[in-house]
């Protein structure tokens, strides 16, 4: 049975039973890889010890846009992995078409890396940058652009999705749509189902998973065509008041503070667990976290607030990862924490890059992946992690009984 026959009737049962039942859930064999990888000390122990155990849902656990390690973002397939890995919480990152339509993409302007569009040429046509080939004379790259909103609903659900990627110096539209990471796979992207954000809704309650829109920021000037950015910030939220969905089961999130002041102001129940983003640290360099404006996030009715990982961990003068400044000032104000992202780094031997520049100088195999989850959640207490293959999450969180 072939990877695309094996989703569907994944989606199937999901349809029939409602939701996965407990002894459903599958980490498969990757976190037994890190594992395996890790360095010799006690937590290395106590994860192989619960290697056998069975696999159940949690809410630390957090599919960021799906599974998209090896599945293409924010489809359907990718959506349906994530759940079956025991992800008890899924994203949509929520931006619109050109008809003004919500619809689940990492950006408004990704289309040319996440799709196919590029192989349909009366749509290509249409993007806001037509494809340009790169000229491997000059060096100069290729250069193209595709937004939702270049596209009706009917236009995009035309579209496949596709490992995010691209070949920079392509010269024809095949060769740039060539460009997925040699540490990520094409195995399960022969079919990617793209999704509006209702219907992402309606899957997810039938995977009974609960659900974290971001709002994207629009890459088209604000308000278009009448449509302001309040309206967009709450025709989200209308989505799931129409689907009957509980505002204990959504995490609304947004980078702009704005969009979180707004819900908190006009939804309160929905915003109750509202989650700001927070990019401070590093699109200012000269940022730095004080106790007043961490406090200040909370009396504005902030509850949850979530930096990138880096931001979280500093190394202690013995080497040893621990919570950072930032974590502590925000627990001190009595926010809560989420972070991101895990399993998006490719292998770590180098340092593992951005997601991991605070403690690039201990980070030299895989399995420090959970030598780095384990004082995220036990020091610095976060609530959840995004993760690129929620199985290695959800593993952890298992093993110790999060």
């Amino acid at each position: 049975m072939n990877i695309v026959t094996t989703l569907g009737l994944l989606a199937s049962i999901f349809v029939a039973n409602g939701a996965l039942a407990s002894d459903d859930y599958s980490i498969g064999p990757r976190p037994q890889f890190l594992v395996l990888d890790m360095d010799d000390g006690a937590l290395k122990q106590k994860l192989m010890n619960c290697l056998d155990q069975t696999a159940k849902k949690s809410d630390f656990s957090i599919g960021h846009r799906g599974a998209p390690l090896m599945f293409p973002e924010h489809t359907k397939e990718s959506y349906i992995a994530a759940a079956k890995m025991g992800a008890g919480i899924v994203e949509c990152d929520v931006t619109f078409t050109k008809d003004k339509a919500l619809v689940c993409r990492h950006s408004q302007k990704d289309l040319h890396t996440t799709t196919d569009v590029l192989a349909h040429p009366d749509l290509a046509s249409k993007c806001s940058v037509p494809f340009t080939p790169a000229n491997p004379e000059t060096g100069d790259k290729a250069n193209v652009e595709c937004r939702t909103s270049d596209f009706t609903l009917a236009e995009f659900k035309r579209l496949k999705g596709k490992m995010d990627g691209a070949n920079a110096m392509a010269t024809t539209p095949e060769e740039y749509m060539d460009g997925t990471a040699g540490w990520r796979t094409d195995l399960y992207a022969s079919r990617g189902t793209l999704m509006t954000h209702a219907e992402s809704i309606e899957l997810f309650k039938t995977l009974g998973v609960k659900m974290t829109p971001e709002l994207k920021a629009p890459v088209v000037d604000m308000p278009y065509e009448g449509f302001t950015q309040q309206d967009y910030a709450q025709k989200a939220v209308e989505e799931y008041k129409a689907a009957g969905v509980k505002s204990g089961d959504v995490f609304l999130q947004s980078f702009n503070i704005d969009d979180v002041k707004y819900w908190i102001a006009s939804e309160p129940a929905y915003s109750e667990q509202a989650v700001f983003l927070d990019a401070r640290m590093y699109e200012d360099k000269n940022w730095k976290p004080t106790l007043a404006d961490m406090k200040a996030m909370k009396a504005s009715g902030v509850q949850y607030i979530a930096p990138p990982m880096f931001a979280l961990v500093d190394l202690n003068e013995k080497g040893q990862i621990v919570p950072s400044e930032y974590a502590e000032l925000a627990k001190e104000a009595g926010l809560n924490m989420i972070t991101w992202t895990l399993e998006r780094s490719g292998h770590l031997g180098n340092g593992g890059g951005w997601y991991y520049q605070t403690v690039k100088d201990v980070t030299d195999n895989d399995g420090d992946m959970l030598k780095l989850l384990d004082v995220l959640a036990k020091d610095v207490g976060v609530k959840g992690v995004f993760s690129d293959w929620p199985a290695t999450t959800t593993f952890y969180a298992n093993c110790m009984g999060l």
